[in-house]
């Protein structure tokens, strides 16, 4: 219906990953078999993990439904530009919007406390999708980036410019920047369950294992499809952890007041012991070995 007056905007919304949730799919595909692959198509997504790809009506008339439960109309029957906290906030409460609003984890988002909401970094193209298919977030062109605001070069102080040089494509703004713990899942989808805990990790990106960044760990087991008959036969090639954007972003945290937080003290560090219980194998390369500082 909306696409007789909106028909650009609704026909690339059913390609945008919002829409057909391809992000899902594809992470979890990762640890199948081809044979795995096909029962999880035919048996599993469609029935479960599709079943969240929102409408335009889920975020312009009422909240979407998350499992069936739903906030209900936003204002009355009335069609709502925007109202990120019972859109934005209802699928992604979890861990992003609580982040962000200082609920939940460390304190509150300085770009929050400022007044910035959601559609501050990310754009119409991010929600509504730019007409193009794409696998996963990672390979869209419209993600915000935290220099698309904050350019490197232009800082007043030495120590400033100077941490910003030596860190550059090495580490993640939020390896620095991020204020604290923030949420992490575990004991996901065993039929038990689940519950989350407040953590902050360090680690390789699996991405990119040349950059340190914040890893969140990612809520799946061993036998999460095992009644579906899927073992998971690819389960130890990929890692239990995702480099995340943190939504607890604070200027001045205890890493950039120090380096011996991180350089010294190895704070928050992944380490073998720390690795979760059962974990994939794959884990252990996510481990960085700080080296200490030389002093000239």
């Amino acid at each position: 219906m909306c696409g007789k007056c909106h028909a650009d905007i609704a026909g690339k919304y059913s390609k945008s990953l919002h829409y057909t949730v391809q992000g899902f799919q594809q992470s979890i595909s990762r640890r199948f078999s081809k044979n795995e692959d096909m029962i999880f198509k035919k048996n599993i997504f469609g029935s479960s993990c599709k079943s969240c790809h929102a409408s335009c009506g889920d975020c312009h008339v009422r909240s979407p439904s998350v499992e069936g439960i739903s906030a209900g109309l936003i204002e009355g029957h009335k069609f709502v530009k925007k109202d990120e906290g019972k859109t934005c906030a209802f699928c992604h409460g979890g861990r992003v919007y609580p982040e962000f609003t200082g609920e939940y984890g460390a304190g509150v988002d300085v770009h929050y406390q400022k007044g910035m909401t959601c559609m501050d970094c990310h754009k119409k193209a991010g929600m509504h999708g730019d007409g193009n298919m794409y696998l996963s977030k990672n390979e869209t062109k419209a993600r915000p980036k935290c220099k698309d605001c904050h350019k490197t070069g232009g800082e007043t102080k030495a120590t400033v410019k100077l941490a910003h040089s030596k860190h550059d494509g090495k580490v993640s703004c939020y390896g620095c920047h991020s204020q604290g713990e923030y949420r992490n899942c575990n004991d996901c989808h065993i039929g038990k369950g689940s519950t989350s805990k407040p953590g902050f990790i360090l680690g390789k990106n699996p991405k990119d294992e040349k950059t340190l960044t914040t890893l969140r760990i990612i809520p799946i087991v061993r036998d999460t499809f095992s009644k579906a008959g899927i073992k998971m036969e690819l389960f130890d090639a990929v890692t239990d952890y995702k480099a995340t954007a943190v939504h607890n972003i604070k200027k001045r945290t205890d890493r950039t007041r120090s380096c011996d937080v991180c350089h010294v003290e190895k704070k928050n560090f992944l380490t073998k012991e720390l690795l979760i219980k059962n974990g994939s194998k794959a884990n252990e390369n996510l481990i960085f070995d700080m080296k200490p500082l030389k002093i000239k």
